[in-house]
Order: structure tokens, then sequence, then C-alpha cells
């Protein structure tokens, strides 16, 4: 994936010619990702939310096994969006799936298409990898989305719940004792702690 050629989609605004690049996320990308990620936070009405660091998405993204992949959209060499992705599994079906944790493209690059083109090449990566399913969630209050993945033949899946145990729920859960301990500095410590256990039994 890191090897992944450039992609590149021919725009045509208003009779105007424009270059789309999509290219797999390299580690120097990492304060781009960042920067993405942080604006998307913004639009979602969340701007203080963002906590995760340079260091973070280096070492998840970038290392000897990645939790996650990203896609740089650039229009004519500028930076215009990003598609951040990971794989999970269905035991119904018994085959992978591909989650798309975020979409975004910057406001002054909508409505060219470069969403649609991010979004036809998760999709084809999905493919690529066998992956039966294409997942991601939507803000309910975003219409705006919302009809961007209708009019793409996208299910919404409104009997369903998203489920989530974060913070001091998911420390008391896995029996980890956070008390006077920051959230992420606790969580942090409880995963550096697991991962050098597992490499000292490899």
């Amino acid at each position: 994936m890191r090897g992944a050629n450039r992609i590149v989609v021919c725009i045509t605004p208003y009779n105007e010619v424009m270059a789309i690049t999509i290219r797999a996320a390299q580690a120097a990308d990492v304060p781009l990702i960042l920067e993405f990620i942080r604006a998307l936070a913004v639009y979602e009405r969340e701007p203080d939310a963002v906590t995760a660091t340079e260091a973070g998405l280096l070492r998840d993204g970038f290392g000897p096994n990645p939790f996650y992949f990203c896609l740089i959209a650039e229009s004519s060499g500028a930076p215009a969006g990003f598609a951040l992705y990971f794989f999970n599994y269905s035991t119904w079906l018994g085959r992978p799936g591909l989650y798309l944790e975020d979409l975004f493209v910057h406001p002054e690059f909508r409505g060219l298409g470069i969403g649609r083109a991010l979004l036809q090449r998760v999709a084809a990566l999905a493919v690529e990898k066998g992956c039966l399913r294409l997942q991601w969630e939507v803000l309910d209050w975003n219409k705006p989305a919302i009809d961007f993945y209708a009019a793409m033949g996208a299910e919404f899946l409104d009997e369903w719940r998203n489920v989530r145990v974060s913070g001091e729920a998911l420390l008391k859960l896995a029996g980890v004792d956070g008390t006077g301990a920051d959230d992420g500095a606790a969580l942090g410590a409880a995963m550096d702690s697991a991962q050098s256990t597992q490499k000292g039994s490899n």
C-alpha cells in the first residue's frame, strides 16, 4: 500500500481542467494528516476533541503493523482532502471489510468531485483486498453528506446503535488502575506495557 501508484483524476469545473492526484500517504505527511483531522473536527463542531499527536499518528500508521492507512488528495499540487481507513472483519460473511474513519475535503475544494474520487478510490481498495463491505458513519445533522452518500448507493443502518467505551470506563473494564491519572496518559501507558509484554513473548 505504501508503494501504491498515484491515481490522477482529471476534473473539469466550469470548462477548466483541474488535475486531482490521489496518493497513499507517507510518513512525511503526518503533519498534514493531523491538519486534516483537526479541520474535520472543526467542521463536525468538535474543535477541542482532537488529542491526536504527530508522534502517535506516525507510530500507529507507519510502523511494521499499521493500525490505519490514509489517502491524500491534491489539486494541482495543493492538499485538498484525505481519507483515513482501516480493515475489520465480518464473522457473518467470513470476509474482511474496510472501515472509513475519516473523509474530508477542504471547503475551497468542494464541489469539484474530490470527495467522490476519494470515496471511489477507497472502494476500489476494498475490492482489491477482497472486502465485501465498505462502512463508515455520518452525523445525523450532516444532510449534505447524507444526500451525497445516498446518491452513491449507501445503505443507512438506522436500527443499529454505535457503542463506545473510552477513557476511565475503558480502563475500568480492562482492569487497569488509572486513578488520578490523565485518561490519555493512562491508556498510552497501558498500551505500551501490553506491547512490551507481547514483544517479550515472541
